[in-house]
């Protein structure tokens, strides 16, 4: 889990104020918002989210690791479906990709969020962004406020610019837009919670720390 870092009580209120505002925002997009001060927080949260005996999917996520939900989920007792799973073979990680989609529960984070409430994502193999619009169950965002900017084109900008490069060197591909191996091949700009199965929720935990890339 990351270790929590210590930030002055005005930046703490910053965030708090930010994701206030934010929050009026995502809800009128047809999210529940909710935030977390710390990753500790975070992860409280989204354990409360998530019902006993859920299945939950997971893509590839610096953040979920971060803050420590793998660990916790599966000794709750979870299925937790991965293809970061070091110990699977190639072909149980691509089956995972399919699998991860079809759990009670998809827990993911953003590459970026506008201020208004919009969630931007480029995907390589497209399967998280794939999911991120259309999986069974409960959708649970989890986003560290270093992601947020201004509007569509800055988050943009800022994927292709601060966390394709992180993200390619970690996979030994290449985060330039055009190539054969490139990570950056599908683009989600979700505008509104697309449409969810009956019953099932769309929920954004903003986190008062920097997460992920």
């Amino acid at each position: 889990m990351k270790t929590e870092t210590a930030m002055s009580k005005a930046a703490q209120d910053n965030y708090r104020n930010l994701a206030a505002s934010m929050a009026k925002h995502l809800s009128r997009r047809g999210h529940v918002p909710f935030y977390a001060a710390t990753a500790a927080e975070a992860l409280k949260k989204v354990l409360e989210l998530i019902p006993a005996g859920a299945s939950v999917g997971i893509p590839g996520s610096v953040t979920i690791r971060e803050i420590g939900a793998v660990e916790a989920l599966q000794e709750r007792g979870h299925k937790v479906v991965q293809h970061w799973d070091p110990k699977a073979t190639a072909a149980e990680k691509l089956e995972a990709r399919f699998e991860e989609a079809q759990c009670d529960v998809f827990l993911v984070s953003s590459n970026a969020i506008t201020k208004d409430g919009v969630l931007v994502n480029i995907d390589g193999s497209g399967n998280r962004v794939a999911a991120m619009c259309w999986s069974r169950g409960d959708r649970i965002y989890v986003v560290g406020m270093n992601k947020v900017c201004p509007d569509v084109e800055s988050a943009l900008a800022r994927v292709r610019d601060r966390v394709a490069p992180p993200n390619a060197q970690r996979l030994s591909s290449s985060g330039r837009s055009v190539a054969p191996d490139s990570i950056c091949r599908a683009v989600l700009i979700m505008e509104q919670a697309p449409t969810m199965p009956d019953g099932k929720k769309s929920y954004v935990v903003l986190v008062g720390e920097e997460l992920g890339y």
